[in-house]
């Protein structure tokens, strides 16, 4: 793969996924080594939506006073979407779930979150109702276009799909770009191999 070469792909995620925390951070060290092109689209996916046992309800139609697990971080990345500001509150947000173990549920927590962003307009954003559109719309068009199940699911310029889990490892700087490879490697160049999957010990 050349150094010159620019990959672009989408991923699609959750921000309560720890996988998906791991991905950013293979993504961030291998953009960080100058060695790789990448080119990465953030795509909203709600675990919450995918475990609902309830056929007609969904995370973006649900009351806004209804508690949904997940919902209120999607809507502060795209509120900070509309400041221009979506790359920072996305790793801030995953920073604060998976490293300080904040609760993104809460709004105390996501306005702590939200620096840097016109505070006043980023609370009149959180509370406009088209704002979960594009969950819905993202979410939507990964199960039917791309049949994505979990996160994350990296989804390549040619179509090709893998749900990916990565071991904490593999968001090293040394060596970050070696499993990018390899994950490309498998995931968009080579459709004979549908899954693996590692056993492991209870």
């Amino acid at each position: 793969m050349g150094g010159g070469e620019s990959i672009k792909f989408d991923v699609y995620f959750d921000y309560t996924c720890p996988f998906v925390y791991r991905a950013a951070g293979l993504i961030e060290a291998v953009r960080g080594s100058g060695v790789r092109d990448i080119e990465v689209r953030w795509r909203y996916f709600s675990l919450t939506q995918v475990n609902s046992k309830d056929d007609g309800w969904t995370v973006w139609d649900a009351p806004p006073t209804e508690r949904v697990r997940g919902r209120l971080a999607f809507q502060a990345a795209e509120a900070a979407r509309r400041q221009g500001r979506f790359d920072q509150m996305h790793r801030a947000l995953l920073d604060a779930r998976h490293r300080d173990r904040l609760d993104l549920d809460d709004d105390a927590v996501i306005e702590r979150v939200a620096t840097g962003l016109d505070l006043e307009r980023f609370r009149r954003d959180l509370a406009d109702p088209s704002l979960l559109d594009a969950l819905a719309s993202d979410h939507l068009g990964g199960v039917t276009e791309h049949g994505v199940f979990g996160t994350p699911t990296f989804v390549f310029a040619d179509g090709a799909a893998a749900y990916v889990r990565l071991g904490e490892a593999a968001t090293e700087k040394e060596g970050a770009v070696e499993v990018f490879d390899r994950l490309v490697a498998v995931a968009a160049s080579e459709p004979r191999i549908l899954e693996i999957k590692r056993p492991y010990k209870r």
